[in-house]
């Protein structure tokens, strides 16, 4: 009887871990989105009511990550080639100090919105552990797809088309 109950007693804090994980793991795709605020470093501001009827990509990154950097001229590339579809793409900033991001933005300028930690609760909201992180919303506001790492271009256009957007196919 001794052995059984010394098994349980060790895989139980695994199984606890594991369901813990799953609990956090699971695909929220389809689901409403979480009502949120935001205000970029330029004072402009985002939340459900503003964003309505548009796409959204938020963009969790920090400056330490090198696969964020990586990927900004790609994710400023397609929020301009997307804007005209309806496209809002906010890159927010995860839990670093305001002059630590604008003196890296003077380095590495980007052409979409800068959202700050302390401008949102976007963050925690998507849990941003890890980055990049991308969400997209759809125009109706539910959760259209999420990607956690880095996408490259087909995992961000793949994103968007779960949404509704994509490029035209070319006419050659």
């Amino acid at each position: 009887m001794a052995a059984p109950l010394l098994t349980l007693r060790r895989l139980a804090p695994i199984a606890l871990a594991l369901i813990t994980l799953c609990a956090f793991a699971g695909d929220e795709t389809g689901q409403r989105a979480p009502r949120f605020r935001a205000k970029t470093t330029t004072g402009d501001q985002f939340n459900n009511a503003s964003v309505k009827g548009k796409v959204v990509l938020f963009e969790f990154w920090t400056t330490w990550c090198k696969y964020c950097e990586a990927e900004a001229d790609l994710v400023d590339d397609v929020a301009k080639e997307f804007a005209g579809k309806g496209l809002i793409v906010l890159a927010v900033d995860v839990l670093e100090p305001d002059q630590k991001v604008k003196k890296y933005l003077v380095d590495h300028p980007r052409s979409v919105p800068i959202v700050l930690t302390k401008d949102t609760n976007l963050a925690a909201m998507y849990n941003a552990q890890s980055y990049p992180i991308y969400v997209v919303i759809d125009r109706d506001g539910n959760i259209a797809g999420e990607q956690r790492g880095a996408a490259g271009e087909s995992g961000l256009r793949r994103l968007l088309k779960r949404a509704g957007i994509e490029a035209k196919e070319s006419e050659d």
